[in-house]
Formats: structure tokens, sequence, C-alpha cells
């Protein structure tokens, strides 16, 4: 019996270094491809169609709005990484992507080219199906945050 648990709470261990560095390397990738001018073609279905990021869009212009959208991603993957010297500010780090990938998820709603329309039924187009694994990108992120809380905590 006390093995399980020991095996159990090993696993536990494992899994969350996995997530939380799994969701820091995701961010800080994701984030310096936002200098990549194809990265800017890339998203501007997405920020175009969107009621918030197409005001920025107007103001900042596509190469400006990709970086600050890739200078956001790449502080909030480190801070997530952070949580052996930071939990707190891992906490912080976690939160933020919950922020980014809920963002992201609401583009299923604002992007017309999300939606395979023409199949009778609603049916998630390429892009839609790269927006959908937010959903497991967001849970990540709100596992990481509560336990970098916890351990905030107890130091």
């Amino acid at each position: 019996m006390r093995m399980r648990s020991t095996v159990g709470k090993s696993l536990q261990s494992t899994g969350f270094s996995t997530i939380r560095y799994g969701l820091a390397l995701n961010l800080l990738s994701i984030g310096r491809l936002k200098f990549e001018n194809y990265e800017v073609e890339n998203i501007r279905p997405l920020v175009t169609a969107s009621p918030v990021f197409s005001r920025l869009l107007t103001g900042l212009g596509e190469q400006k709005l990709a970086r600050v959208i890739g200078v956001t991603e790449m502080v909030t993957g480190s801070l997530i990484a952070a949580r052996p010297l930071a939990p707190r500010a891992s906490a912080l780090g976690s939160l933020g992507a919950a922020g980014i990938f809920a963002t992201t998820l609401s583009f299923l709603a604002t992007t017309p080219e999300a939606w395979q329309e023409r199949r009778g039924e609603p049916k998630l187009s390429l892009a839609g199906q790269f927006l959908v694994k937010d959903i497991v990108l967001l849970g990540a992120s709100l596992l990481t945050a509560a336990e970098s809380l916890q351990a905030g905590q107890r130091t």
C-alpha cells in the first residue's frame, strides 16, 4: 500500500513538472515565432476578426501587435518556469497563461475561418482544430497556478 502512495506521488510530481515546463516551452517557442513574418501572416485572420485585437491592430500595425503578443507569451512562459525560485511569480505567469488561452479560445467565436460552414452542421476547420487544443493548455495553466500558489504559501 505504501509503495502505491509513493509511486502515485512520484507520478504526480513528474506530471506537474511536465505540464509546467511543457507549458513554458510552448509559450516561449510560440512567442518567439511572433517575430517571424510568416507568423504575422498566420495570425492575421485571428486578430482582424477579433473585436479587441482589431482595434489594437489599427493602432499598432501587424508587426508591432505580433511582437507585443510574442513578448507577452515569452514573459509568461519565463514566469511559469521560475517556479523553483519564485512560486508566486510562477503562479502569476500561470494565471497570465490562462488569460492568453482563454483569449485564443475566444477566436473560435470571432473567426469565420475557424469553422467549415459548407458541411451542413458546424465543423472545425484546420484553424479551429489548431485553436481547440488551447482548452488543454488552459487547464494546464490553471493546474500550475494552483500548485504554484500552494507552494508559495509554504515558503
